[in-house]
């Protein structure tokens, strides 16, 4: 397998629905929980997208705050992931009129003015990965054999 840092290799583990994630030079598995046939052993995919999310967008602020001198001493971040039926949908072009929604919030922590604390939640929504989901995304799908 190629050595590109950026490559992210997903294989089949020994659970169900178990996988081994391999990011680098970093090793866990993703699973589905048990309610969904899995056993738990790890993040469900959804919950990896969230947490791609959620580390971007504190990241982001931090990088942010840093460089501006603001003294933001911790994010905490919390998000969640459903998919609402919506009865008039102009941007639907799915079939069933369901969206993808993520709520997030987003605790800030330090001696921040209001003017700091509107500025970095406006930062937030710059993260690069917030802005990956927000675009359109074409996936490109090849099979390789062995």
């Amino acid at each position: 397998m190629a050595t590109n840092p950026s490559l992210v290799s997903v294989e089949t583990a020994s659970g169900k629905f178990q996988q081994t994630v391999r990011v680098g030079q970093h090793e866990f598995f993703a699973d589905e929980p048990i309610s969904f046939g899995g056993t738990d052993s790890g993040p469900s995919p959804y919950d990896l997208l969230l947490a791609a999310l959620g580390s971007c967008t504190s990241m982001t602020m931090k990088m942010y705050a840093d460089r501006k001198g603001i003294a933001l001493e911790a994010v905490h971040i919390l998000l969640e992931h459903s998919r609402e039926h919506v009865e008039d949908c102009s941007s639907c072009n799915n079939d069933d009129n369901r969206i993808d929604v993520i709520d997030r919030s987003i605790i800030l922590q330090g001696d921040l003015s209001e003017e700091d604390r509107r500025k970095l939640l406006e930062i937030a929504e710059e993260c690069p990965v917030h802005r990956t989901l927000e675009n359109r995304i074409d996936i490109h799908t090849t099979e390789v054999r062995d």
